[in-house]
C-alpha cells in the first residue's frame, strides 16, 4: 500500500542533541495526521525533513511515493508548507504576495493573478487584497500564509503549529479551512501542542516526546489512557489541601496530582463527582473550585511519560535554532548549486 506520507525510523542529530530518535508514521491520502507534542519534542524537525528542508541522520521517509532525500525535487512539486510564523512579505499587498509565489512557481502572470483572487476569496481576504500585509491582523496573516502555501495546488500540505498565538475566532476559522482542504482530497500533516486541535481535525494522531513516538491512535484512544475526564478540586483553605487530596485519592482509587493548590485526577465515572462533594462536606472541607473537564495535552503527556509538557520547554529554543541553522545552510547550498 502506498501512503501519502510514510516515515520509518527517522533520526536526526544536531551535534550532541538527538532531535529525532527513530520516529515512524504513515498518513493515508486525503486525511489529517495530527502530530502532537510540546515544544522541543521534535515535531518541527520531522516536518522539515518531510518537506526536504533538512536531511535525516538515519531512517527513511517518502512523500507522495517519492523519497525525501533521493527525489527531493519531486517531493517539492507535490507539497505546500506553512511554518509556525507567518512568512508573508509585510510590504506587499495580499494579492502581490500570492502572485509573487505563483510567479516563483513558474505560473504565468495572468494565471497567477487568477489563482491569487481565487484564494483571497476562499480565505475571506478579498476586502484586504490591495492592502499591505503589515496592516493585517494576526489571524489574517496566518490565512494569507496558508493561502500562499496553496498557490501551487499541493497534494500534501504540512502545517507546523498553524494556530499558535491566534485568538479563538481566528483559530476556529483556520480549522474550517483545513476541513475544506481534506474535502478537496489534500493530505494534511498537522503539528500542534493542543489536544483540542488534534481532536477537532485529525483522523489519526501520533504523540511525540523527546524525539520519540510514544503513542498512536485516535483522539478518543489517547484520552482513554488518562481516564477521559479530569476531576479538579481546589479547597478554599490551604490547610485542608492534604485532607481533600486524601479523599479524592480514596474515591478515585488513584494518587491525585496536587499543583498550586489544585487537586486533579483522571476519572472514568462521572458519578464520582457528587461522592467527592459529600465526603468533603462531611470532613468540613470548604471547596472554592470544583470542575469536571476533558483531558488536556498535559494530562495525556503526564500519563504517558510521567512529566509535564513544560518540563522540557527549556530545551526547545536551542533545538529550534539548530533546525533553523541547518535549514538555512541547505537552502544556501541549493541556491549556490542553481547559480
Amino acid at each position: 500500500m502506498t501512503y501519502a506520507i510514510q516515515a520509518e525510523g527517522l533520526e536526526k542529530r544536531f551535534g550532541e542533541t538527538q532531535a529525532l530518535a527513530g520516529v515512524s508514521l504513515t498518513a493515508d491520502a486525503g486525511t489529517v495526521l495530527g502530530v502532537l507534542g510540546p515544544n522541543g519534542a521534535g515535531k518541527t524537525t520531522m516536518t522539515r525533513i518531510l518537506a526536504t528542508l533538512i536531511e535525516p541522520t538515519g531512517g527513511r521517509a517518502s512523500v507522495g511515493g517519492f523519497d525525501v532525500v533521493k527525489d527531493a525535487h519531486k517531493v517539492r512539486q507535490l507539497i505546500g508548507l506553512t511554518g509556525q510564523y507567518a512568512g508573508v512579505d509585510e510590504m506587499l499587498t495580499g494579492t502581490e504576495n500570492l502572485v509573487l509565489i505563483g510567479r516563483l512557481l513558474g505560473i504565468p502572470r495572468r494565471d497567477a493573478k487568477a489563482r491569487a483572487a481565487e484564494l483571497l476569496e476562499r480565505f475571506q481576504l478579498t476586502d484586504a487584497a490591495e492592502r499591505a500585509a503589515k496592516t493585517y491582523s494576526g489571524g489574517m496573516r496566518r490565512r494569507l500564509d496558508l493561502a500562499a502555501s496553496l498557490v501551487g495546488r499541493p497534494q500534501i500540505l504540512f502545517l507546523d503549529e498553524p494556530t499558535t498565538g491566534l485568538d479563538p475566532r481566528s483559530r476556529n476559522g483556520l480549522w474550517d479551512i483545513v476541513r475544506g482542504l481534506t474535502d478537496d482530497g489534500v493530505t494534511v500533516l498537522l503539528t500542534t501542542q493542543y489536544l483540542e486541535e488534534a481532536d477537532q481535525l485529525a483522523d489519526d494522531i501520533i504523540v511525540i516526546d523527546r524525539g520519540q513516538a510514544i503513542a498512536h491512535g485516535t483522539s478518543d484512544v489517547l484520552k482513554s489512557q488518562v481516564g477521559g475526564q479530569v476531576l479538579e478540586v481546589r479547597p478554599v483553605n490551604a490547610p485542608d489541601l492534604d485532607t481533600a487530596a486524601r479523599i479524592v485519592g480514596e474515591l478515585a482509587e488513584a494518587e491525585p496530582e496536587v499543583r498550586d493548590g489544585l487537586i486533579s485526577t483522571p476519572i472514568t465515572d462521572p458519578e464520582l463527582m457528587p461522592a467527592v462533594v459529600r465526603r468533603l462536606d462531611d470532613a468540613g472541607v470548604t471547596v472554592g473550585e470544583l470542575s469536571l473537564r476533558k483531558s488536556s495535552l498535559d494530562e495525556v503527556f503526564f500519563a504517558l511519560t510521567g512529566h509535564h509538557t513544560e518540563d522540557i520547554d527549556a530545551e526547545a529554543d536551542e533545538l529550534e535554532q539548530s533546525v533553523k541553522n541547518e535549514s538555512a545552510d541547505k537552502s544556501a547550498d541549493r541556491e549556490g548549486a542553481s547559480a
